[in-house]
Parts: structure tokens; C-alpha cells; sequence
């Protein structure tokens, strides 16, 4: 959820609070959602419009899309809509292909071979009842959405459609029935008024024609999540407390229950393996095509494909709580946000439809002041094909299919964008601030090393130690508990446990008071730790976490953790320098774990000895420089940096509260998504601004040419047929090449 301030719309955060500028509190931007339960419509191009039954978009008269909900696939909406226009499209080709034969007749050489059997009155009749209901039937989408663009008081395209179409056939009717209502401007030079009703129904139908393609090829823009639903197996094959298996529908399966995933079928939910060893394809979440080895005790992602063995697994997560839901959840989220550059846009077509408007009645009014005869005719025409041809769709799509396609195609590549503003914003990004555990380690940290004091003997110090971390959730503390486990160390049990952040743990073991931390605990409880820091800081050199034991006040021992690192953590930081980016390590570790670490990544500077709530000061330092700061992080206590950072990046494999506080997650936990993600932020804003390119220039061109800027030089006028097939397929072309980048390499 992103908050603004409504006096200063461009700051924008995460949680609520203050506007930095002004002070005001900051206001939700996401709409209030309907009752659970409730459908919800939205609209593409305007994600804050959300209705609890299908119509149209009061700010841009198109019609409201189903929300998909996670896991259930919903296409009837859509479908509807363009079978709808589908249908309007076909009878109106039907009945506008002779009106405009009839009306085209008087170019062929030797004049119209009509004429030898009806005269022009029949003939315009004819015109009359063919083009009637291609106009008032198979187009009365548009005048209804024209309607209420002006009761909503949102100009939009159909607003132009509908005047431009409406005009030319009551113009066209009354010509045909009250001729002698028209002054003589209005007259051809053998006395008859001009009748347009081929331009209204080739209009119609080019227009329909615009649309059916446009809700064809929008349809794919969401063919990411319809992929994506489609990999969730229907069934699971469920075994019984008596070992009996039966096939059940997915959504019967619970946590806890025992499931069997035969050889090369999907994983049902996510999981853990608790029998038999495989390997299973985990490509549809990652990207990667290698099949990852699975035995006993390693978690398994639904939809996941099992290879050649037959796994028992317990599930975890299941419905909405699979991984797979969360996808599904934030690729349908990230497509319904709007990116900054939208508000570009937004501003331009607010103001251009009504000076599209103007610029018609000018067209026409200057064709009957100094036009040639039938001037009040030639005006009628001409401002009619400036409605037609400066209709703004273009320029309303040219921001959201971009991004509905830029999000699916992340999320097939392992990158999941929680806005549109991640992906603008990425691009920007000069420095990176990264977490070392679970960021550029593997955040499975393992017992190292064991350095007991003269007189302490290795087993007890272990398993007094172990006594005290059963009790802490830190990853280092069940390093050392398994650690100790592993080399045979005697159980003890710990009372009155306590945490101590950024300094350590201690807890009563056997009757003593038994501390475990760095240096800083042990000068809270007053222990001299001299005697073993040359120790300590020998093996934070080789990159381990070293932390002391005491017993009361007297240091009996340094025990150290390691955490390996990632294996591509040094190549994708290569990577990343070779782009520009400056990268930063904030850990709490001491400074010379750290640095040895920083060492051997190549890694620019280093903030050591962080106590969690001073990274997001560490990030607004950055900020404060004047620099675009990216923040990657796994854990509970880097949410509020990536919440701080323009751009907060969560390691998939990490905590829920991180995903939730950042605004772009890499399922693999690879820094190499990050490379992918600012690649596809660079091409996603080449494509938008291609798109916005083309559509203002087209508008540019299209509008003076349209109102006969090339009449007096060259002879030449636009038809508004001619200005209909433009317009239409001026928005089929923004969003064909907003699917261009379903194909771009990262």
C-alpha cells in the first residue's frame, strides 16, 4: 500500500506518516475494497477505480476489468466484453460495406452504376437504413460512454467518438429528409446537401474494429497470471493415517497432511519433503532451468514439476498462503499500479480532449468564414475528422500495457514488483545498500570454530552455550545449538532467558548466570574478554562471526559461526559495479568480519556494528547526499531500510515483513535478479516513453492535417474514415509494442 500527501503528490511512501514537506498526514492511495467476498472490477488504464459489478471507467469511459483473485481464474468479464464487440463489429462491417459502396459510386469512372436504378433520394434511404444501425446499435458503446464522460465531467476518447459519429449522422438524416432547412453554403454546386452517413458507419466500425484488437492484445498483456494460475495442480494424492492414498480436490488439502507427488507431477502446495529424494524443475519460480535436488527436510514450492522420484511431502502453506498465491497476488497488484511518468499523461489528456474540441469548432468555423463552396459543408467534414483522428487512447495506454507486460514478464523470471513505481524508479538507483546474511550469504550460518579458555573443557563450553541459544530465533544461535548437537555436546537446560539487542543473550544455566555476545555485553556485565580478543579477531579476519561466552563476569570461551557465501554474490557485485552502481554492506557484525567479507566481494564500503534500527539512518544518509538509494534485504530487522530506501529489494528466501516492506522481490534470493530487474526497469521506461513518443506525435500530425492544413497547397483533405482507421490502430500499434517486451533479453 503506498501513501501520498495530498498537498505534495510526489511524496509518496510506504507506511503512513508525515509529509516531510508540509506535515500534512499522509493519505492511502488505494481505494477502499468492497466487502469480502465481493467481485471487483477495475480499470486498466485508472487501477484506483474499483467497482463491485462491471461498467465503464467514469474517468476514461473504458470498460472495467475483473480482479483476478489469487487461484481463481476468472475470464468471463473479459471474454464477455469482446464477444460484445466482436459481434457489434461483424454486423456492423455487414451494413457498412454497401452504404459505403453506395456513397463511394460517384467516383467510379462514368458515375454511380446505381443510379441506374433508384435515383438519389432512394439511394440515400438506402444509405439511411443500413448505416442507422450500424451507427445507433452496433456503436452505441461509445455513446454511451461519450454520455457519460460529460455527466462525470471526464472528457475522454469516446466523448470525440461520439460527437464526431453523432454529428455526421443527424447532419447526414436531416439532409436526407429537411433538405430545405440548409442555407445555401451548405449546398453542393448542383443544389443538394452532402450526406455523410458513410463516414458515421465506417467510422463505427473501424473504431470497433480498434477495439476488438485492442481487447484481443490486452488480453495478452495478462497472460502472465493466467500462466501462472495454470500451474496449480486440480488434485493432490493425499495419504491417510492408516497409509491408504486417495486423489483430493487441492483445495481440501490442509496443513499438516502427507502428500505424495509421484514422478513428473506438480507439487501440490508448498511444503517439506519428509520421505524419498528427487529432483524437482523450480524454473517457474526462479527462472533457472537446473532441476534443484530435494531429500528429506527440504522444502518444496507448489507447482513445482518432480522429476524421475517419488516424494512424501507435509505441507506448510497451502490456498492463498503458497508461494505460488503471493506470485499470482503481486504480478496482479503491480499491474493495476501506476507509474509516475502516468501522471505525464494523465495531465496532457485532461486538458487535450477539450482542446481537441476547441480546435473543431475553430476547423469549422475558419472552413465556412474562407473555405471553398460548399464551405459550411467542407467545414462539417473537416472538424468532424479532428474529433475522429485526435482521440487520446493512445496516449492513455501507452503507460499500462507496458508495465502489465513488464510485470508478468518479471515474475516469469523470478523478479516479483509489488508497483509501477519499483520498476520507474530502479533504473535511477546509484547506490546499492545490501544485508550480509541471507543477502550475500547463503543465511544458513554453521558452528565454525571453539576456543575455550585455560581450565574450560570444549564440550561443556558448547553445551552451555547451546543451553542458552535453544531459547533465541536468531539463525547463528541454531548454528551453534546444531553445532553442538553435531560434536556430541551434554544437553543443560536455561532459565530467566534474555535478549539484549545488538549485544547478545544470556540465560541461567545450572545455577550460573551464562552470557553470550560481543564485545559490548561483556562490558555490561563487566567481564575482562582481553585475554581471548587477539583470538576473537583472528577469526572474525576469516570472515567468522566470533562472540564470547561468560560465565558470571570471567570469559570462559569464543565460540564462532560462518556463514558461506553465496556463490554468485561476487560475480553479480562485478556486475553491478560494471553498471555503475556504488555498493554498500550495512551488517552487525564487527568490523572485521565485515571487512573480510567486503574483501572478497569486491565491495565498496562497509557500515559495521549497525544495531538494526540505525539502518534505515544509514539509508536516509545516502538520500541525504543526493543519491537514489536501492536497499536488499531478508530479515525482520532490515524492514524499516527497504521501507526508507526509493527502492526496498526482499530476498525471497527471507521473512514475510520484508517482502512486505519492499517494492521489488527476488524469489531465488539471488543478487543476480537484481541485474535482471534494472534491466527490465530500463526497458520498460525505453518502451513507455516509445509509446508516448508515438502517440504525441501522431497527435501532433494528425490534428492539423485532419483540420485541411494541407488543403490550401497541396489539395489535399483527410477523410474522417481515413482519421477512424488511424486513430484505431494507432493504439493497436502502442500495444503491440508494449509486447515487445515479453521477448526482451536480461
Amino acid at each position: 500500500m503506498m501513501y501520498t500527501c495530498p498537498m505534495h503528490p510526489e511524496v509518496r511512501r510506504n507506511d503512513p506518516g508525515d509529509c516531510p514537506k508540509c506535515g500534512m498526514s499522509l493519505e492511502s492511495e488505494t481505494p477502499l475494497e468492497p466487502p469480502s467476498g465481493e467481485v471487483e472490477w477495475t480499470c486498466p488504464m485508472h487501477p484506483e477505480i474499483v467497482r463491485s459489478e462491471p461498467g465503464d471507467c467514469p474517468t476514461c469511459g473504458m470498460s472495467l476489468e475483473l480482479r483476478v483473485p489469487p487461484g481463481e481464474p476468472r475470464e468471463d468479464g473479459e471474454q464477455s466484453e469482446y464477444e460484445d464487440m466482436l459481434r457489434r463489429f461483424q454486423v456492423a462491417l455487414v451494413l457498412s460495406a454497401p452504404v459505403f459502396l453506395i456513397a463511394m459510386g460517384d467516383v467510379l469512372p462514368g458515375g454511380n452504376p446505381l443510379h441506374r436504378i433508384a435515383d438519389d433520394q432512394w439511394l440515400g434511404v438506402a444509405e439511411f437504413v443500413l448505416a442507422t444501425p450500424v451507427i445507433l446499435w452496433a456503436g452505441w458503446p461509445f455513446f454511451r460512454r461519450g454520455w457519460n464522460s460529460v455527466v462525470n465531467r471526464s472528457l475522454n476518447m469516446f466523448t470525440l467518438i461520439a460527437l464526431g459519429t453523432g454529428v455526421a449522422w443527424v447532419f447526414s438524416t436531416v439532409a436526407l429528409f429537411l433538405p430545405s432547412v440548409f442555407p445555401e453554403s451548405f449546398r453542393m454546386a448542383d443544389g443538394s446537401v452532402g450526406r455523410y452517413f458513410e463516414a458515421g458507419a465506417v467510422i463505427v466500425t473501424l473504431v470497433l474494429l480498434g477495439q476488438v484488437m485492442e481487447l484481443r492484445a490486452r488480453s495478452q498483456t495478462s497472460g502472465a497470471i493466467k500462466a501462472l494460475l495454470g500451474l496449480a495442480p486440480k488434485t493432490a494424492r493425499r495419504i491417510s493415517s492408516s497409509g491408504t492414498e486417495e486423489d483430493v480436490p487441492l483445495e481440501l488439502v490442509a496443513v499438516g497432511d502427507r502428500l505424495r507427488v509421484r514422478p513428473g507431477e506438480r507439487v501440490p502446495v508448498d511444503g517439506v519433503v519428509v520421505e524419498g529424494s528427487s529432483s524437482v524443475d523450480e524454473s517457474m519460480i526462479s527462472g533457472e532451468p537446473i532441476p534443484v535436488s530435494k531429500t528429506a527436510g527440504d522444502p518444496v514450492v507448489g507447482a513445482t514439476v518432480n522429476g524421475t522420484g517419488s516424494l512424501v511431502i507435509e505441507a506448510e502453506k497451502v490456498g492463498s498462503d503458497t508461494l505460488l498465491s503471493q506470485i499470482v497476488a503481486l504480478v496482479a497488484q503491480a499491474q493495476r499500479s501506476r507509474a509516475p511518468i502516468q501522471k505525464l499523461a494523465d495531465v496532457v489528456a485532461g486538458w487535450f480532449v477539450p482542446a481537441v474540441v476547441l480546435t473543431a469548432v475553430i476547423t469549422f468555423v475558419i472552413w465556412a468564414a474562407v473555405g471553398p463552396e460548399p464551405a459550411m459543408a467542407f467545414g462539417l467534414i473537416n472538424a468532424v475528422a479532428v474529433l475522429i483522428i485526435a482521440c487520446p487512447c493512445a496516449l492513455g495506454l501507452a503507460t499500462p500495457m507496458s508495465i502489465m507486460v513488464a510485470t508478468g514478464k518479471a515474475a516469469s523470471m523470478g523478479v516479483l514488483f509489488r508497483d509501477a513505481e519499483a520498476i520507474e524508479t530502479l533504473r535511477k538507483v546509484t547506490v546499492l545498500v545490501v544485508d550480509k546474511t541471507g543477502t550475500l550469504t547463503e543465511g544458513k550460518p554453521r558452528l565454525a570454530s571453539v576456543v575455550s579458555a585455560d581450565g574450560i573443557d570444549e564440550s561443556r563450553l558448547l553445551s552451555l552455550a547451546a543451553a542458552v541459544e535453544r531459547a533465541s530465533e536468531h539463525p547463528l544461535a541454531e548454528a551453534i545449538v546444531a553445532g553442538a548437537e553435531g560434536r556430541g555436546a551434554g544437553e543443560a537446560r536455561a532459565l530467566d532467558f534474555e535478549s539484549l539487542t545488538g549485544m547478545g543473550v544470556r540465560a541461567s544455566v545450572d545455577g550460573a548466570r551464562i552470557s553470550l555476545g560481543n564485545s559490548a555485553l561483556m562490558d555490561e556485565i563487566g567481564a575482562d574478554a582481553a585475554s581471548l580478543a587477539d583470538q576473537a579477531e583472528r577469526l572474525r579476519a576469516q570472515g567468522e562471526t566470533a562472540m564470547f561466552v561468560a560465565e558470571g563476569d570471567r570469559v570462559i570461551g569464543v565460540i564462532s559461526v560462518a556463514d558461506p557465501i553465496k556463490e554468485t554474490s561476487q560475480s553479480a557485485i562485478q556486475a553491478l559495479h560494471e553498471r555503475g552502481l556504488r555498493v554498500v554492506m550495512l551488517t552487525g557484525d564487527s568490523r572485521t568480519t565485515a571487512q573480510a567479507v567486503a574483501d572478497r566481494l569486491g565491495i565498496d564500503d562497509v557500515r559495521a556494528d549497525v544495531l538494526p534500527e540505525e539502518k534505515a539512518a544509514v539509508v536516509r544518509e545516502f538520500q541525504e547526499a543526493g543519491e537514489v538509494v536501492a536497499m536488499a534485504g531478508d530479515g525482520i530487522n532490515d524492514a524499516p531500510a527497504l521501507a526508507q530506501a526509493e527502492v526496498g529489494i526482499a530476498m525471497g528466501t527471507g521473512t514475510d515483513i520484508a517482502m512486505e516492506s519492499a517494492g521489488v522481490t527476488l524469489v531465488k534470493g539471488d543478487l543476480n535478479g537484481i541485474l535482471k530487474a534494472r534491466a527490465l526497469s530500463h526497458a520498460t521506461m525505453r518502451n513507455i516513453k516509445e509509446n508516448l513518443f508515438f502517440a504525441f506525435i501522431y497527435n501532433g500530425l494528425g490534428v492539423p492535417v485532419a483540420a485541411g492544413i494541407l488543403y490550401p497547397v497541396f489539395g489535399i483533405l483527410l477523410s474522417p474514415m481515413i482519421a477512424a482507421a488511424a486513430m484505431s490502430f494507432s493504439s493497436v500499434s502502442v500495444i503491440l509494442n508494449a509486447l515487445r517486451l515479453r521477448r526482451v533479453s536480461l
